[in-house]
């Protein structure tokens, strides 16, 4: 075949066990590690490690992240075995273990070497895209011996499986009170100057425009989440806080329906961005807040990056 294996990169989240980077009984915490892996270990970067790493601490300490794109690896390589193509799926991360050197240093110690790849992000940027591919690179380079390839699905942001997921997760979430009810998409907030030079915040508002006509809405609106307030440079915007408190200025006193659509599963920038404090900022501003899942290992999203694995192998 021309594939022997399905690669899912994604970001990662802490996960309970030391990453080593510490002595154990001087390791600051899993979710600390994490947080610092990320902005590095500069001295300017402790008070933002602090800050971030303290949200994982009250959902738990940790991220269902990995946990939750484990399930997608193996909803898909079921979806692939009902379509009769026997492809093992991986998952490997960007900034948590299983790092991706370690998961296709994994796969090809078992003699996977025709690798393709599923970027699990939905918008394209240098972020959330050439850096998880410059990741999945060293990881082969570190290969010895005969390295693996490794090949990418394209973007599917507007796809009717990735809408049709969307959609009906909307409809789920928040029942009859859709109609009467303000909805925004989210996704997460880059520095301006990437989005200027990447197709991320106009992928962004494509799905955004391809839910809402799925649902039959004409009116709705975009924000961002999870930016960095302390940076020194602007970020895409609005916010998702300063979007709630202009409805409140508008004399809005009705229900959101925040759809993150720029997410794939349930993790932080979700699970505490959204579910703990743009929450509490719209109660405060007497707006009921209705937060849609993430498409997860919904079966149509999951059909559809089957469907795209089937169409490849076939080429």
């Amino acid at each position: 075949m021309k594939y022997d294996s399905v690669l899912l990169v994604a970001f990662g989240g802490p996960t309970p066990g030391c990453c080593n980077k510490y002595e154990p009984d001087k390791c600051p915490g899993e979710a600390y590690c994490f947080v610092e892996g990320i902005t590095g270990d500069d001295e300017s970067q402790k008070d933002r490690v602090k800050d971030i790493s303290s949200h994982y601490v009250k959902l738990g300490g940790f991220s269902p992240f990995n946990e939750l794109t484990d399930k997608q690896a193996e909803a898909l390589e079921n979806a692939l075995r009902e379509r009769n193509l026997s492809l093992p799926v991986f998952a490997g991360f960007r900034h948590w273990t299983p790092y991706l050197k370690e998961v296709i240093a994994e796969m090809a110690n078992n003699g996977h070497r025709k690798i393709l790849g599923i970027i699990m992000a939905p918008h394209q940027s240098k972020v959330s895209w050439e850096w998880y591919q410059l990741a999945a690179q060293k990881g082969i380079d570190a290969v010895e011996g005969d390295k693996p390839t490794i090949d990418y699905l394209e973007p599917w942001y507007t796809h009717k499986g990735y809408v049709g997921a969307i959609a009906e997760i909307i409809k789920s979430a928040s029942g009859d009170k859709l109609d009467r009810a303000e909805l925004v998409f989210t996704a997460h907030a880059i520095p301006q100057a990437a989005a200027d030079i990447s197709p991320y915040s106009q992928q962004f508002e494509k799905t955004g425009e391809a839910v809402a006509h799925k649902l039959g809405r004409t009116r709705f609106d975009f924000a961002y989440q999870s930016e960095v307030e302390t940076s020194a440079v602007p970020w895409t915007q609005p916010d998702i806080n300063d979007w709630l408190r202009a409805k409140k200025k508008e004399g809005v006193e009705t229900t959101v329906v925040a759809s993150p659509i720029g997410f794939l599963c349930e993790h932080v920038e979700v699970l505490y961005d959204l579910d703990i404090e743009a929450k509490e900022i719209a109660e405060a501003c007497g707006i009921e807040f209705i937060r849609a899942g993430t498409v997860g290992d919904h079966p149509k999203f999951i059909n559809m990056l089957a469907d795209f694995v089937c169409e490849k192998v076939e080429m």
